[in-house]
């Protein structure tokens, strides 16, 4: 007989980091991809052109880690406020708020019986963690992570931006922008697949979205290098 695990393994359980490290990565191989394009239209050299990357990668790694600290730190105050508020009405009318959460089951389809049943024993167990998950949406999967959230962000930017690097390093100069072109766009294919998968979701649309912006980005950069380097040279 097969054994049926006693918990499910979730996709959301991963939507914490999985939205950060896949942002990063992406970001990390399609930022320096153009930064990388962008250069190598408008200059045949080559140190540049490394330059350009290696300066990409460190400022967009830490670019994104700030960004995802702030922004996620942000969700994470208002979170604590709401919860705070929250601990005070429990403790000033916890009457008011039995009610509250009755009636947040009735408008889930149980009885009223039923749905006062329900709410007094989860506020009997737990009443702040019944009012967060059920009032406020927290809980312990979705709760912000702002450090979490800023190192897979982070440590997937440079992972990501070290791969058009090594093609900006060991690639022909005079085919850099078409090399560096098919080579970001099979990066962010993997990159896309492996997002699509780790999350559960479509891995054909996951990657023609990817690549379908990337390439329209490092398009973007190629005429722009195309043009700064006609109107200097």
């Amino acid at each position: 007989m097969e054994k049926v695990p006693l918990f499910e393994e979730h996709y959301i359980n991963r939507s914490g980091w999985l939205r950060a490290a896949v942002l990063g990565a992406n970001d990390g191989i399609l930022s320096t991809s153009s930064l990388v394009i962008g250069v190598a239209a408008a200059t045949d050299m080559r140190n540049p052109i490394v330059l350009a990357a290696l300066a990409g990668i460190v400022a967009g790694a830490f670019s994104m880690a700030a960004g995802e600290y702030v922004s996620v730190s942000s969700q994470s105050d208002i979170e604590t406020a709401d919860l705070k508020r929250e601990r005070r009405e429990l403790e000033t009318m916890p009457d008011a708020e039995l009610k509250e959460l009755t009636k947040i089951y009735e408008g889930r389809g149980l009885t009223p019986e039923l749905a006062a049943q329900v709410a007094y024993a989860l506020t009997t167990h737990n009443a702040l963690e019944a009012h967060a998950r059920d009032e406020l949406g927290i809980n312990e999967i979705t709760q912000a992570k702002p450090f979490q959230a800023a190192l897979a962000s982070g440590a997937s930017f440079i992972a990501g931006g070290l791969l058009p690097l090594l093609v900006a390093i060991f690639a022909p100069v005079k085919e850099m922008v078409l090399l560096e072109y098919v080579s970001a766009i099979i990066f962010l294919a993997i990159a896309g697949m492996v997002a699509a998968r780790a999350g559960g979701s479509s891995v054909v649309k996951g990657v023609l979205r990817v690549c379908f912006w990337g390439t329209v980005a490092m398009g973007a950069s190629a005429l722009v290098g195309y043009l700064f380097g006609v109107q200097t040279g």
